[in-house]
């Protein structure tokens, strides 16, 4: 969280956020269905941009596909979450926004998700 937002009344984001690139997608992994793209995200949650609404606080268990930055640049990282809808919102185009809490990660993708936040 930068402090542009920390001191925001009804904030209520406990970690930093990174932002993702066009090609950080995420699938639902019980349809196989493609939900959209990350728009931010951060150890605790994240912003989708996706193609339709999600239910209200529903859980999903999504596969997220995080591109290279830094050090890491060209190579891909492919986390599993399980993850709950906090709220949604129409976007541009037919889009929706939604924030996501992280409910489930695996300690092996915590390990990589902390990778590559860090990474720059």
């Amino acid at each position: 969280m930068n402090e542009a937002t920390s001191n925001v009344p009804g904030n209520r984001r406990q970690a930093a956020r990174k932002l993702a690139s066009p090609t950080a997608t995420v699938t639902d992994l019980i349809s196989g269905q493609a939900m959209g793209r990350v728009g931010n995200l951060s150890s605790t949650g994240m912003l989708l941009i996706g193609h339709q609404p999600p239910h209200s606080e529903a859980l999903y268990q999504v596969g997220v596909t995080l591109p290279g930055v830094g050090s890491l640049r060209g190579q891909s990282a492919a986390i599993t979450l399980g993850i709950q809808e906090q709220w949604h919102e129409p976007a541009a185009s037919g889009q929706t926004w939604a924030g996501y809490r992280i409910v489930a990660i695996s300690d092996e993708d915590v390990a990589q998700l902390h990778r590559w936040l860090a990474a720059g």
